[in-house]
């Protein structure tokens, strides 16, 4: 990979994971995605 390229992949995949964390502070949101995975079942 280029240097540019890998730094962009990098910083997209930290901007993901620092939004799948800040998700976690919201207890609600988590419930409602349990429940929707549940009723998958």
């Amino acid at each position: 990979m280029k240097p540019g390229r890998q730094w962009f992949a990098a910083a997209l995949a930290l901007a993901v994971l620092a939004g799948v964390f800040a998700l976690y502070t919201r207890p609600d949101f988590l419930v409602q995605l349990a429940n929707q995975l549940w009723a998958c079942f």
